[in-house]
Order: structure tokens, then sequence, then C-alpha cells
């Protein structure tokens, strides 16, 4: 898929009940995988081993998991189940009715980088196969996996000389909380009678809003 190398196809199909088969998985979870889920395809192992690149220091393999959905949406939660099973960064193709969105998950290395955790997921909008902004680009495994999170997370994330990931991604969260505090703000001023009030929920929003430019 997304005309990567034949070497890295894999072209697997994984049983779904294989991710919500453990014990602790809620009735909810079960419920989602079985109604939303058609089938899932393992189709590409991004590797040393597959192609010529050089391992890196978090990124061991990405893989290119295919799920194909019986409605247009999937509950995130479903996502974060199955990068739970697989210990490996993983970028998805959720395909409906023949178009896809490709998704991937920004992951940071837990407690002893044993294993990795989920900060957030990016997705594109629903395209066809052919126009998924998702290209093989980088000479290491790191690369490779920062800039198929960079294409799918388009304008969401700030792209500047210097700017590691990692900050474009801390950045974007504090650019949502003052959005939401910008937001509670604008509420409270059109409630707010007293001029004097007003005029102070006003300048706080304002400096709020300044914040954001620097971002």
């Amino acid at each position: 898929m997304l005309n990567f190398p034949k070497s890295t196809e894999f072209n697997k199909r994984i049983p779904k009940q294989k991710f919500y088969e453990n014990i602790a998985v809620t009735p909810a979870m079960k419920k989602a995988f079985v109604e939303q889920i058609r089938i899932i395809y393992w189709r590409n192992k991004i590797a040393t081993t597959t192609l010529n690149l050089a391992a890196g220091g978090q990124v061991m393999e990405i893989e290119v998991v295919e799920v194909r959905l019986s409605a247009p949406e999937l509950d995130e939660s479903v996502l974060r189940q199955i990068d739970r099973e697989i210990p490996y960064h993983i970028l998805f193709l959720l395909e409906y009715e023949g178009k896809y969105r490709a998704v991937i998950g920004y992951k940071e290395a837990a407690v002893g980088k044993t294993a990795f955790k989920v900060d957030r997921y990016y997705s594109t909008d629903w395209l066809d196969e052919d126009d998924l902004p998702v290209h093989l680009e980088g000479l290491t495994l790191d690369a490779v996996y920062e800039n198929f999170v960079r294409q799918i997370a388009g304008d969401v994330l700030v792209e500047e000389n210097g700017t590691t990931l990692k900050d474009g991604v801390e950045q974007q969260k504090q650019r949502e909380q003052l959005e939401k505090q910008i937001a509670a703000l604008e509420a409270k001023i059109r409630k707010e009678k007293q001029p004097k009030k007003k005029f102070e929920l006003v300048q706080q929003m304002k400096a709020l809003q300044k914040k954001t430019e620097t971002l």
C-alpha cells in the first residue's frame, strides 16, 4: 500500500479477536471491535531488515496496519488497544467504502523505555488512497516516523527550523489549552452584566490571545 517498496510488504490478516480476547478488555471495548471493524490487515513492516534504513534511537519498526471499517467512525480507544498489543510504532490506514484516512499516534517512551505510550493521534481527512500525504522520507527509522507524523498532522503541528517533533506536540497542547480558556472567557463575557468586570474579562482574554500568537 501507499506505493511502499515491495520488500516491506507483509499482507497478513490479523483476527480482530486477537485484540480483545485479553480478559482485561471491557465489554464496551469488545463491542467496538465487533461492531466497528470488519477486517484488520498487517500490510507493511518498515524496518532495517526490509529497507536500507539505519536503526532509530526510539523507533525499532513501523508497522502499517489497514483497518477496514463497518462505519466511518472508529473509537480512539480501539486504536489505543491495538497500539498496546503491538509493541512497535504503527501507521494506521482506516478504510471505509473505498476511502482512506491515515492515522498515527505520537508515542513517547514510557518509564524505562521498554514500552511506548501514545500521547495523541493525528489523522488526515477521508481521501483516495493515492491522495494520502504519506511518503517514506528519512534515512533512519526515527526520521521516517517523525515525517509520517508531520505529514499526517499537517498544519496542526508547527514546523520551524530547530523545532523538534516533541516541541511541536507540546506547543499544540499549550495552544489547545489556551483556546479552551479563551472560549470559557468568551462565554463569561457574554453573560457578565457589570461593565467593570466585563472589561477585566476582556483584558484577560486579549492576554491569552496574545499568548497563542507566540506559539
